[in-house]
């Protein structure tokens, strides 16, 4: 396959608008995103609360383009954020505490989610990183998704960014992912046979009352209610743009291996869900800095050599798509500098202070390039 070839992807980054003295959450999102559509039009948007700032790229097939999309819309929100006296902040949950229940944004669509999950949108201050890749036929997508299940946990400790909550360390790399599965219709997807199989599960989980509509199907792999594409949503949203690259670019070729397998004949691997659900947590726990379940043995693994093993398997594809100069060299400084999540905890162990994760996460959500290590903040 050569990059002509190679199906465009997309990607949807969350962040929250933060109050740069008390660096709590605010819900101030609207003012950012008024400010920002101006640059942006509809590449920028509000999400399910007011303290949520959604952006999103247009298709592409180059991840080069797919960065350089990234890295302006990261700039032009920070700066709209900055001019209004607010801040952004990429991590999959806040630092400090913020309001409880967090201010969701008016509409009928959102009484009738409130009536429905009630209590669970108390913790709505998440933030993840969603990545779309074309494949129109939805039949064909789902049976792609079988043999991505079993990635899932790996995918969850590469982007794990989420150590905080409610101004205490969770013990937590991604504790969004300790979260986000309280939702009925939440964490790993079902292994689908057919389309008329998904539809019908569908139906039987609205017939149920167990999602709204549609649109709050939230598994972590789901064909697109919008797009012709198949949505991965299991990471935590990366704290800089070049990680969001590396990670769509991975999660394509991933995408693209798996048609392969799927255009000849094979069937995905049965893993069950509870050793799945096992697999999920120790991903939550560890993250890049610990051990991942083997879904292959049954064994914990070393997450950093089980994510070079799989970039590896990947290289063929990653070359044929022109991707694997950028992917190397982000693994590379993403091994080097360790995940957000470390990368947030050094910030705070420097003096004590969880205001200096905030003030990290402040710089390096708006940069374009590589993160600054903690310890070279100019925020005091």
């Amino acid at each position: 396959m050569s990059t002509a070839t190679a199906p465009p992807f997309g990607v949807e980054e969350e962040f929250l608008v933060v109050d740069p003295v008390t660096r709590s959450v605010t819900p101030q999102a609207d003012t950012v995103v008024r400010a920002a559509r101006a640059r942006l039009g509809a590449g920028v948007s509000g999400e399910i609360t007011k303290l949520h700032v959604e952006t999103r790229t247009e298709p592409t097939t180059s991840v080069t383009e797919l960065l350089a999309q990234l890295t302006e819309a990261r700039r032009v929100v920070a700066g709209c954020a900055e001019n209004a006296g607010l801040r952004l902040v990429a991590t999959g949950t806040p630092v400090l505490p913020g309001p409880v229940p967090p201010p969701v944004t008016e509409g009928p669509r959102q009484d009738r989610g409130t009536a429905t999950f009630r209590g669970l949108h108390d913790e709505l201050a998440i933030c993840a990183l969603h990545v779309h890749v074309e494949l129109p036929d939805r039949e064909r997508a789902l049976l792609i998704s079988n043999h991505l299940r079993g990635h899932l946990p790996l995918l969850l400790a590469l982007t794990a960014n989420s150590p905080y909550w409610d101004g205490r360390d969770s013990g937590y790399a991604s504790w969004r992912t300790m979260i986000w599965p309280r939702w009925p219709v939440a964490g790993p997807p079902p292994t689908f046979t057919s389309l008329a199989h998904y539809e019908q599960i569908v139906e039987t989980l609205l017939t149920a009352g167990a999602t709204v509509d549609t649109g709050t199907i939230f598994w972590d792999i789901r064909p697109s209610v919008q797009h012709p594409t198949l949505e991965i949503r299991v990471a935590d949203v990366p704290v800089t743009a070049p990680e969001s690259a590396l990670y769509a670019a991975l999660v394509r070729a991933m995408v693209v291996r798996a048609a392969e397998a799927v255009d000849r004949g094979e069937e995905a691997a049965d893993i069950p869900a509870e050793l799945l659900r096992v697999a999920y947590w120790r991903a939550a726990r560890d993250g890049l800095e610990g051990d991942v379940l083997d879904l292959r043995t049954g064994r914990p693994a070393p997450t950093r050599d089980v994510v070079a093993d799989l970039v590896r398997s990947l290289l063929p594809v990653l070359r044929d798509h022109g991707d694997d100069k950028l992917v190397l060299a982000e693994l590379d400084r993403l091994l080097d500098a360790g995940s957000g999540a470390a990368r947030q905890r050094a910030a705070v162990a420097r003096r004590g202070r969880l205001t200096d994760a905030v003030d990290y996460l402040i710089e390096a959500t708006a940069l374009g390039a590589v993160a600054p290590t903690p310890n070279e903040s100019t925020f005091t």
